[in-house]
């Protein structure tokens, strides 16, 4: 007679749910992981402390900063810059997509050019930017969508193209034309995965805020993180990044939040 098998944890099986409470403690502790190393590398001095301070200094650094208005402009301009480049590269990429994921005219049209310019590194456009829009806030904003948009417009297409072809033939049996199936059944059934999809791009707006506020600035998050640089105050550059992480984690809890409460079914 054989022994039983023993199972396996629900962490090792594959897509198994863990718990909110397991999940949690884990990814604290991926957190104390990485604070650990940071402490072991700083305290030891295995790093120069010039450039890897250690993180008291860096928490009492950010304490300072969080105490000044100056740097809550910083922050609020980031902010801003982000969400509004995010916002446009949305407003115009969503429909776009929307287009080149339905219709095989609008992926021929689209795709092909889309596909080509976001390989372009967002950075190598500055100098056109700069022509086009001046050193304004619209170049920044500029810089920001130029980021987000063609990965956008590619990704909201293939969130299109991923809807049941049964649900659109029940839409025509039923007496529906091209433009009410797109308004009661694409439209609907996209929503979900474009809410993950704008979630991912919002991320991707954040990691393109530094190279957009590298054009003639004068505050904002990036401004400051290069200011420190110049003077190798390495205390503020870390605070520049972790502030900008915490900023990028809210607005990414909040998208998943959101998710969950509009779309529970999914």
């Amino acid at each position: 007679m054989h022994p039983p098998k023993r199972r396996k944890p629900p962490r090792f099986q594959i897509y198994k749910d863990i718990g909110n409470k397991p999940y949690a403690i884990t990814a604290g502790l991926s957190f104390v992981f990485l604070l650990a190393v940071w402490s072991l590398l700083s305290y030891t001095e295995a790093v120069n402390p010039v450039f890897l301070p250690q993180p008291q200094r860096v928490l009492m650094e950010l304490i300072r900063q969080l105490g000044s208005a100056e740097y809550w402009n910083h922050i609020g301009i980031s902010v801003f810059r982000v969400s509004a480049g995010f916002a446009l590269a949305c407003l115009i990429g969503i429909p776009i997509g929307i287009l080149a994921g339905t219709f095989k005219f609008g992926e021929a049209l689209v795709e092909p050019p889309m596909e080509f310019i976001r390989y372009m590194p967002a950075v190598a456009f500055i100098p056109l930017i700069m022509v086009w829009a001046g050193i304004g806030e619209w170049a920044k904003i500029l810089l920001i969508f130029i980021g987000c948009f063609f990965q956008l417009v590619l990704m909201v297409a293939d969130n299109t193209r991923r809807v049941s072809q049964d649900l659109l033939h029940a839409s025509f049996t039923l007496g529906a034309g091209r433009w009410k199936a797109i308004e009661t059944v694409i439209i609907p059934a996209i929503q979900p995965q474009l809410m993950n999809t704008m979630r991912l791009i919002l991320g991707w707006a954040w990691t393109y805020l530094v190279v957009a506020e590298l054009v003639a600035v004068s505050s904002g998050l990036g401004f400051a993180i290069m200011k420190a640089q110049r003077f190798l105050n390495t205390e503020q550059i870390f605070v520049g990044i972790i502030v900008i992480g915490l900023l990028g984690l809210i607005s990414d809890r909040i998208f998943a939040f959101l998710n969950r409460r509009l779309f529970p079914w999914a």
